[in-house]
């Protein structure tokens, strides 16, 4: 049990701005296999992110004035916390991608460019097409029912950290592999971490389908497709962008970065959306 928190920790540490630091981070320790381990824990910090966006966001819509514009206030405000608690991690990843393979068809130019910390046109268009995307997916969960898009925010950040471990177990680790600081994490992750990922996402899943019933807040206009129908058809829409972005990375780099593991969370996180929303 020390261990399994002690991977959570440093997890939360290298994904998050959390601060895990002093005393604390001193038992936690470091070393390479040690953050291979961790990698089981990346839902897990989904989590924590996803609940408390979720709480700070049930807070806005509650103190905000009942008008229309409500869900997009909350949703903005609330998606700009996301990025402060994750320091623009997976964003940043994001960007670095886009300018890269949208930067060249050449594969080892490519690469170089993703290396490079500037960001430019295709990473800056991108980031914020995937932001207004959030914002507006959000804010037409939260026109339909409150308690849906806090739930859709909770559940995504779990489930879009979960679809990049098959990424690292079934792809190659490309690029430079001695100045990665993501290369223990992109080691191929053993069956445990992964089955350590999906308990997370699982945990997830039926604790929303649990408090949603629970509460009866669940009749929001979706009594021909029921609350786990729209989650599954979530799941499907989260489940084939995974798969759109597996395939292309697989095609035009013969593997992933780390920069490939953040973009694919964030697509991810918006298709989720898509898909509930779709289902509405």
């Amino acid at each position: 049990m020390l261990q399994f928190i002690r991977h959570y920790l440093l997890s939360l540490q290298f994904f998050t701005r959390i601060p895990v630091t002093g005393r604390l981070a001193q038992w936690v320790g470091y070393s390479p296999a040690m953050l291979r381990a961790s990698a089981g824990h990346f839902p897990g910090v989904g989590v924590l992110v996803g609940g408390l966006l979720a709480l700070f966001t049930a807070g806005l819509l509650a103190w905000l004035p009942p008008t229309g514009s409500a869900p997009l206030v909350a949703a903005a405000l609330g998606t700009a916390l996301g990025v402060l608690l994750t320091g623009a991690f997976h964003e940043d990843g994001l960007a670095d991608v886009a300018d890269g393979l949208g930067g060249s068809a050449d594969r080892d130019r490519a690469l170089l460019i993703m290396k490079d910390s500037r960001v430019g046109a295709f990473g800056a268009i991108a980031v914020m097409l995937m932001l207004l995307c959030k914002v507006a997916l959000l804010a037409l969960l939260g026109d339909v029912s409150g308690p849906l898009m806090v739930a859709a925010l909770f559940v995504a950040h779990v489930v879009s950290r979960t679809w990049p471990l098959l990424t690292i177990r079934l792809l190659a680790h490309v690029g430079d592999a001695a100045g990665s600081k993501s290369k223990p994490l992109a080691d191929q992750i053993s069956g445990v971490a992964l089955g350590t990922g999906l308990l997370w996402c699982g945990l997830a899943l039926v604790l929303v389908v649990y408090v949603q019933g629970a509460t009866e807040f669940i009749a929001i206009n979706m009594a021909d497709a029921g609350l786990l129908q729209a989650l599954l058809n979530a799941l499907l829409a989260s489940f084939v962008a995974w798969a759109v972005m597996a395939r292309w990375f697989w095609r035009r780099l013969g593997g992933f970065t780390g920069d490939c593991l953040g973009a694919t969370q964030q697509v991810c996180e918006v298709a989720f959306y898509l898909g509930l929303g779709l289902s509405l």
